[in-house]
């Protein structure tokens, strides 16, 4: 699988399992990853499922060293609340570190915990830290009045949000780019786009694959998310190949840079968050 090589030294995986609305019941495709290859697991605060994280590290008899995790900083918890919250997600994984640790959202008084998330970094408590869904002039903010350039910008991005400007922005930066829903939430117009198709067809490959391999070969990190076996196998198999110059230059022209509602630039969103816990 390999890693990415973080601008404070620390290792990423490439390709880490998203956790996302999994309960309970999804225990066993959790510990089937783990058991099988994945060494990355990115959840959060606000998905309610740290404990079952735990449990299921636990449970898979993989070593907590060898298992990156990741978790993040809700958005009712900027500020003040930061290191409460920092402490009970480090409780409810049942670890004391936290691999990459994020700000969920820019929402209001993400420079303030910001710094607190610096704080912790210093004491050792968190590997690395870095942010998610943030553009350009929020990480302009925290490069501005914090003394830590983020590891990690984890944002929205698929072939039809590829967010180039930003990309670019993080390259320069040395702001590692991993991609969330890198399936855009199963659109199905995108597993059935005929560029897709396509050169999946050429490769032998599923257009999932494909559209994981495309994040791959533009050194962009990948946490696609499944409870089934066979998915989460075919997830991981995807450095036997790589895609052409001109397979890469056909999937650039999806880009439909809409990012809907749930985006970082709708101020009504991202105040509305502060309120849900």
């Amino acid at each position: 699988m390999g890693n990415y090589l973080l601008n404070n030294g620390v290792l990423l995986p490439k390709v880490g399992l998203g956790v996302y609305q999994m309960k309970n019941e999804h225990e066993d495709a959790i510990i089937w990853a783990l058991r099988n290859g994945y060494k990355h697991i990115d959840t959060a605060a606000f998905y309610h499922n740290e404990e079952l994280v735990a449990s299921t590290i636990k449970k898979s008899g993989v070593n907590r060293k060898d298992i990156f995790i990741t978790t993040k900083l809700w958005n009712s918890d900027h500020g003040k609340r930061t290191k409460q919250a920092f402490e009970m997600s480090l409780k409810k994984l049942g670890t004391d570190y936290i691999d990459l640790y994020l700000i969920h959202w820019p929402s209001p008084k993400y420079v303030e915990s910001w710094l607190i998330l610096e704080e912790l970094y210093k004491e050792g408590k968190i590997r690395a830290i870095g942010v998610s869904n943030f553009e350009q002039t929020h990480l302009s903010d925290v490069l501005k009045h914090g003394s830590i350039v983020p590891a990690v910008n984890q944002i929205h991005t698929n072939p039809f949000l590829q967010q180039p400007d930003l990309h670019n922005y993080m390259v320069n930066k040395n702001i590692q780019h991993v991609a969330w829903s890198p399936f855009g939430h199963g659109n199905k117009n995108l597993f059935d786009n005929p560029i897709l198709t396509s050169i999946a067809e050429r490769h032998g490959k599923t257009t999932a694959q494909v559209m994981l391999r495309w994040n791959i070969e533009r050194n962009v990190g990948v946490i696609p998310k499944s409870v089934n076996p066979a998915r989460l196998k075919a997830n991981l198999e995807i450095f036997d190949f790589s895609l052409s110059d001109e397979e890469m230059k056909q999937i650039s022209t999806l880009d439909k840079n809409k990012k809907g509602f749930v985006n970082p630039d709708n101020k009504l969103f991202l105040w509305a968050t502060t309120l849900l816990r």
